[in-house]
């Protein structure tokens, strides 16, 4: 059980301390980062995983339509406000950075935009296409916000065939209007079945933190609510407070427990799960996509062979 500081908040415990890696390819993916003008959720959200993604796996989440969100959730550290104009050269820039990385896999997620009538969905899906054009052997991760559940919105962001359509649900449905701005959980499922329904051969994907005071009923009814909606893969990590102005930490999951909720999760039925203290949405995410790849020919094959 975790203990508390003086001013009342939970300690994080010893599986929680993370490795710095500021080697050179830490620092020349932050240069070229800075040269580009481009934005990364690892840096604007505080990810836990950035010295490892950066300095060992030379992996980023490029981050599109801006640095300023018009939500504001209180688990994220990207700042709000009101975005500036949007930027129609940065697709170009992500794709020509994403071969300059020479990216096996990218991720591509962006701030909410609101105020745009397509919610960003024309910018992102020009990245996409961008990426393919220039890097045509890059697979491609899309980690759109709700676009404000407007189904043509889906549909100009499924038309670029992102390889993976990736969209958190973030927490139960008990705790989302409390923990999400303006999102809806019932419209985050939709969003979900509907990419399935527009692409049925792109695997979805969606992310839930934990921590924040739910209970292991309603993680358990969560991938139910996520299966039903025909999502692929699953990530499940544990909510770090980024700073005294967001939701404290109300548990400490331990590396044994995310063990038996991925345990629980692929009993479910999905075809790949990723849990544990430091995984978020975009960890390791090339090998998510290539094991949920996996399994869906292994389930072919067992459909070829029972004929």
């Amino acid at each position: 059980m975790s203990t508390k500081t003086k001013d009342g908040y939970l300690r994080k415990p010893e599986w929680l301390k993370i490795k710095l890696n500021t080697n050179e390819n830490y620092t020349g993916l932050k240069k070229m980062m800075r040269e580009n003008n481009l934005h990364t959720v690892c840096e604007e959200a505080k990810c836990p995983n950035i010295h490892e993604c950066w300095g060992i796996r030379r992996t980023a989440t490029f981050m599109i339509l801006g640095d300023v969100c018009t939500r504001a959730c209180r688990f994220c550290a990207i700042k709000t406000g009101l975005p500036t104009e949007l930027d129609l050269a940065e697709p170009e820039r992500v794709a020509d950075s994403v071969a300059m990385m020479n990216l096996k896999h990218a991720v591509i997620t962006a701030v909410a935009r609101d105020d745009l009538k397509d919610g960003g969905a024309e910018v992102f899906a020009e990245t996409v296409r961008a990426i393919k054009r220039k890097n045509p052997f890059t697979t491609v991760e899309v980690l759109p916000s709700d676009m404000g559940g407007v189904y043509e919105n889906i549909k100009t962001l499924m038309d670029a065939r992102p390889d993976i359509l990736n969209h958190n649900i973030e927490t139960v449905e008990r705790l989302t209007p409390r923990v999400r701005a303006r999102a809806k959980y019932a419209r985050s499922l939709e969003l979900l079945q509907r990419s399935k329904e527009l692409q049925p051969d792109i695997p979805t994907k969606s992310s839930l933190m934990i921590g924040l005071g739910e209970t292991k009923e309603e993680i358990i009814q969560t991938m139910d609510d996520l299966r039903a909606h025909d999502v692929d893969i699953m990530t499940i990590g544990q909510y770090l407070q980024p700073t005294k102005k967001h939701l404290p930490v109300i548990k400490y999951y331990t590396p044994l427990e995310f063990g038996e909720l991925r345990k629980i999760a692929m009993g479910k039925g999905f075809k790949h799960c990723e849990a544990g203290p430091l995984v978020r949405s975009s960890y390791h995410a090339d090998e998510q996509v290539n094991a949920a790849s996996r399994e869906r020919q292994a389930q072919g094959e067992k459909v070829e062979q029972a004929k």
